[in-house]
């Protein structure tokens, strides 16, 4: 429950704003459709069709970049539909604006701010998620005494074990090898000791 209010308090402004933007936009893609013929259900699949487009082609992006098919230089698909679909959206708002300054400007606010909370959604999802506090340490845990944690040979091969595994969960749960800082915090180990755990592996 607190993971959830914590989440909520969180993302609930950019979720807020996107639904509300999303529904300014929508009712000015609707309206410029419905002035130009297309009446009835046609005008609400129209804008159902511009706005959702901009949301899947974002998403879209955010996969290239996290498969590697994004390269330097080239202008994606994706880009190119998420451009089209801005560019229609903010021409069915101007369309239904008052034919001033500041007629524009307010029309065109709902567009530009689901283009915003679309970027911010899609930002967070492209940023690392803190992982999960792990299981202590078994190696940690004991008498230093008795069960060191480095030996004059390297690593105690408990900790070694165990920082193998906690490496594999990472590259297994994120598609890349873990950091020496990420397997610092995971253990709870100093900044040398991670550097020669990620030298051993």
């Amino acid at each position: 429950m607190r993971r959830f209010a914590c989440w909520l308090l969180d993302s609930g402004p950019v979720l807020v704003l996107a639904v509300i933007a999303g529904a300014g936009s929508f009712t000015h893609i609707r309206d410029t459709a419905a002035d130009h013929g297309q009446t009835g259900w046609m005008s609400w699949a129209i804008a159902v069709c511009i706005d959702l487009t901009c949301v899947m082609a974002a998403r879209e992006r955010q996969r290239d970049k996290k498969t590697g098919r994004l390269r330097r230089g080239l202008i994606s698909w994706p880009v190119l539909v998420l451009s089209g679909g801005v560019v229609l959206s903010l021409a069915a708002n101007l369309a239904q604006a008052v034919p001033t300054v500041w007629g524009w400007i307010t029309a065109a606010t709902p567009a530009g701010a689901l283009l915003v909370a679309v970027s911010m959604l899609e930002r967070r999802a492209a940023s690392p998620r803190p992982e999960p506090c792990p299981a202590p340490v078994p190696a940690l845990e004991a008498d230093e005494d008795t069960t060191p944690v480095e030996t004059e040979d390297g690593p105690a091969p408990a900790l070694l074990d165990y920082a193998r595994r906690v490496a594999d969960e990472h590259h297994a749960k994120h598609g890349k090898p873990i950091t020496r800082d990420a397997l610092r915090v995971r253990l709870g180990i100093s900044d040398q000791l991670a550097s020669t755990l990620i030298q051993a592996f």
